[in-house]
């Protein structure tokens, strides 16, 4: 199915990308499933259902994401949940994320655990049973996908093939050596796609974004981004370079040296302009003041 940009807020967090993919592009899970041994037939149609699992009683249960999956064997509901660490009561709240999915659509649930950590994708593939030692009333038995369980994308072919895929191979592998490999293969890929695609390049860059975290390889994406992907005008991708650019720029005047006031960071961590943040890191480069990079003869921020 085509790839359509959602319609929801942007969040900042990785937390958010390694389920908001499967929103992005609902085939890819059943892809994505394959490296689990496991062969779901692609949706021939997917509706995105309410994440809110609350019941009446003043008890919030939400789930990360929840689509209706319509296939040609028949229907069934992916729950797609983004773990970063180990905790005991998720199992708790994973049975109830199915059993009260079941209740409500009458459709067989699927659970995927989506982590960017191999220990805790192996904790969350264990099988759980639920009950008395003698008789088990329920066994939960998620699907997870890990570093080991997504491969190493690093052919800008490939990347192109499947775009998603390699965003979500990307943010598996974010702490991995193959990171650097991975995100250039993907840039290469962005790069190929048409001008009518911007506003999809201008979303799975910011899931990338997104997925990276706080890591070296975010590093790596930021540059990519001001460097290989600075065609793509969308206010996403505008924004995401402004981001990157502002903070290379303290950066760079920290290890110099340079004095930043509070009002100052603010002045640069609040301009959206990457031509302008451009032309004050250069001006950053040999200033001893940030007043000399800010009042310099024809700078507008």
């Amino acid at each position: 199915m085509p790839f359509r940009p959602w319609l929801r807020p942007m969040v900042s967090s990785s937390h958010e990308a390694l389920h908001r993919i499967f929103q992005q592009d609902p085939g890819l899970f059943a892809r994505a499933a394959r490296n689990l041994g496991v062969a779901f037939p692609p949706p021939l149609s997917t509706t995105e259902l309410s994440t809110d699992l609350t019941e009446t009683q003043p008890l919030e249960r939400r789930v990360d994401t929840l689509l209706r999956m319509e296939t040609e064997d028949g229907s069934f509901v992916l729950a797609v949940e983004s773990q970063s660490e180990p905790d005991a009561r998720k199992l708790a709240s994973w049975a109830y994320y199915l059993a009260h999915v079941y209740a409500k659509y009458g459709v067989p649930p699927v659970l995927l655990v989506v982590c960017a950590d191999r220990r805790t994708a192996a904790w969350a593939a264990q099988q759980v049973d639920i009950g008395p030692r003698q008789w088990p009333s329920l066994t939960l038995r998620p699907l997870v996908l890990g570093p080991d369980d997504v491969p190493v994308i690093a052919s800008p072919d490939e990347a192109a093939r499947d775009i998603p895929l390699t965003v979500l191979s990307a943010a598996l592998h974010r702490r991995d050596p193959d990171a650097d490999a991975i995100l250039n293969a993907l840039a290469k890929a962005l790069k190929g796609l048409s001008a009518d695609d911007e506003s999809t390049a201008g979303t799975f860059i910011e899931l990338t974004e997104q997925g990276l975290g706080k890591t070296p390889a975010a590093d790596i994406w930021r540059h990519l981004m001001a460097v290989d992907l600075s065609f793509f005008q969308s206010e996403t991708a505008q924004k995401l370079r402004a981001e990157g650019q502002a903070e290379a720029l303290l950066m760079l005047l920290g290890h110099r040296g340079v004095e930043i006031s509070g009002e100052d960071r603010d002045r640069i961590v609040g301009c959206g302009d990457p031509d302008v943040l451009s032309l004050w890191f250069t001006r950053a480069l040999t200033a001893t003041s940030t007043a000399e990079i800010f009042a310099s003869p024809g700078t507008a921020d």
